[in-house]
């Protein structure tokens, strides 16, 4: 029996979403679970977070022995071997031709900036910025929605056959006292979310301009990016991916 399961973790407690040797990772954390309960089918999720990237709606597939059929209690006995830094939401039982990666369809992810004076009670979860600009980025971020070719915004060394994507939706709104990012898309490169905000966070300190980041998009049908600005992806302790849409 296959099952989906949504899941939450604090992502400065990993070296990121996916498993490596010697190092403490969100899908080998999760294994190591599933293995004491005897469970050794192997997790699919829907994407890899870097290291101090933080989700709150990251799902993973697995598959079940026959003896596991009540996911309810699978879900109290995992989180109860899970570190409090990492807490399965949701389990529900799909398809077997589910998976977790390929069957999903938008991915959702949320940068929180928060204006003032860094607080140790939130540096690991929030980019603190002196001034912000709230009606800039709101504009400025408007110019990656569409098809684009990201070749400008995206770390070197990943396995992508493509470096277009399509961009659905994105928003800059208030929430609490911080300021929210939000991205909708088909897909994301790796870093990709975090090199669009290092541009938008060099607007707004007066290093960018629109038309820089007007000519760091490159149109689909274009061949290389040419004369590219080198900039600093936003840290990764304010990047969160928030959903996963199916359907």
């Amino acid at each position: 029996m296959r099952v989906k399961a949504t899941i939450a973790y604090n992502g400065t407690k990993f070296y990121g979403s996916q498993i490596q040797e010697r190092e403490i990772t969100v899908n080998g954390t999760l294994q190591e679970a599933l293995f004491s309960l005897g469970i050794d089918s192997k997790i699919e999720a829907s994407g890899r977070t870097d290291r101090g990237v933080h989700a709150t709606g990251q799902v993973i597939h697995f598959d079940l022995p026959p003896f596991w059929t009540d996911t309810n209690k699978l879900q109290e006995m995992m989180n109860q071997k899970l570190p409090r830094s990492l807490h399965v939401k949701k389990i529900q039982t799909v398809q077997d031709y589910f998976h977790a990666r390929y069957s999903a369809r938008r991915r959702v992810y949320r940068y929180i900036l928060k204006e003032g004076e860094s607080n140790p009670f939130l540096d690991e979860f929030v980019t603190f910025v002196d001034q912000i600009d709230i009606q800039l980025l709101q504009k400025a971020i408007k110019e990656f929605e569409g098809t684009h070719d990201f070749c400008g915004f995206y770390k070197k060394g990943s396995d992508n056959k493509t470096t277009i994507r399509t961009i659905y939706k994105t928003r800059v709104y208030k929430h609490k006292g911080l300021i929210v990012l939000y991205f909708e898309a088909n897909g994301f490169l790796r870093s990709q979310i975090r090199l669009m905000v290092g541009m938008l966070l060099g607007l707004n300190s007066g290093k960018y301009k629109i038309e820089d980041l007007e000519n760091q998009l490159t149109p689909t049908g274009h061949f290389a990016c040419k004369q590219k600005i080198a900039f600093k992806p936003a840290p990764s302790n304010g990047l969160y991916l928030a959903k996963i849409f199916y359907s």
